[in-house]
């Protein structure tokens, strides 16, 4: 993407910025990527290296956050961005480059297992970190149904035109009981496979984790096994519930936990994540000109009629769901 400083005057900030703080004047300048929020990042090539830069409008985006988890992170262990330098005041920070190989891009049928144990040992970890030592935000009921509630505005009313079932509330009154019994722990909150980065050695590069809550200890494993951006069969999803459920266990981060209680914490978080996530794609493209998020809708809204098909109280909103000839039209 064509860097075009005529029509952006942030990027005239970003260029006076790094010329002030670099060591040397001469440096090039790339679009990295967007992402779906008002962030973008740009990669800065000097001599033989790169480092990144974010850019994040103070009045749209708080960078504060960023930086605090980020170093909170880096405490841990947990491979994220190093940060450089940094304008509190314009919203722009220099960072390490984690690369440009996303986990999207390397996984296949070879490279699955190995990818995804590391991502799960890196959640495995982040879980592990001293959650008192940081003050976050809690993934509280009131913060779920606000998400949850984007749903019925969004996919159904925005983009459906249809009006919500009346067993909906109760939904989603089950949703939050599921995720407050839960252990709480650290959240990355968006923990998928555009937001991992694959490094030397298939080290994970975690980004994005401005958002982060305390919150449910199934979260980030259904983000990353139930990715609204690739699927994988139930056989392998299994193996990988296995394997991050052993170490909890060894770990114990899910004392106490049986498997079949753990297997329905992390279906019904599913839910509550991809009901918000279709109303997200839909906000994204009405409101924020953001199309692509909508070639996504029909496998998050798959997930969604797997779970609701699986358990008893959830029959009325499949059979409410699987009846609309609206929602089984996409395809």
């Amino acid at each position: 993407m064509k860097i075009d400083f005529d029509t952006d005057p942030r990027l005239w900030q970003i260029n006076e910025w790094l010329t002030a703080i670099l060591p040397y004047s001469e440096f090039k300048l790339e679009v990295a990527s967007s992402d779906a929020s008002f962030r973008r990042y740009f990669r800065v090539y000097q001599h033989d290296h790169s480092r990144i830069v974010m850019d994040a409008p103070p009045e749209h985006e708080d960078i504060d956050a960023f930086v605090k988890i980020a170093e909170f992170l880096v405490s841990t262990g947990t491979h994220v961005p190093r940060i450089f330098a940094k304008n509190m005041e314009q919203g722009f920070l220099l960072l390490s480059d984690l690369g440009n190989t996303s986990y999207l891009s390397a996984l296949n049928a070879l490279s699955a297992d190995e990818l995804y144990h590391a991502a799960i040992d890196e959640i495995i970890k982040m879980q592990l970190a001293p959650i008192n030592d940081m003050e976050l935000p809690a993934y509280d009921a009131e913060k779920l149904l606000t998400e949850m509630r984007l749903f019925p505005d969004w996919f159904l009313g925005k983009h459906l035109s249809l009006s919500p079932p009346p067993e909906l509330e109760s939904v989603f009154e089950l949703l939050i009981n599921n995720a407050s019994v839960q252990p709480q722990y650290f959240v990355h909150r968006d923990y998928h496979s555009r937001n991992l980065m694959l490094g030397a050695d298939n080290e994970v590069g975690v980004i994005d984790f401005q958002d982060a809550v305390i919150g449910p200890t199934t979260y980030d494993l259904v983000s990353l096994l139930r990715d609204c951006y690739i699927e994988w069969p139930q056989s392998r999803l299994d193996k990988w519930l296995d394997y991050y459920f052993d170490q909890a266990r060894e770990k114990r981060l899910l004392a106490g936990t049986e498997k079949s209680g753990f297997v329905r914490w992390f279906d019904l978080m599913g839910l509550q994540r991809h009901l918000k996530v279709l109303g997200i794609f839909c906000r994204l493209n009405y409101r924020d000109g953001k199309a692509a998020y909508m070639n996504d809708l029909p496998l998050t809204l798959k997930y969604v009629l797997q779970v609701t098909g699986r358990y008893p109280e959830l029959a009325h909103l499949h059979h409410f769901l699987t009846h609309s000839p609206e929602i089984m039209a996409i395809k």
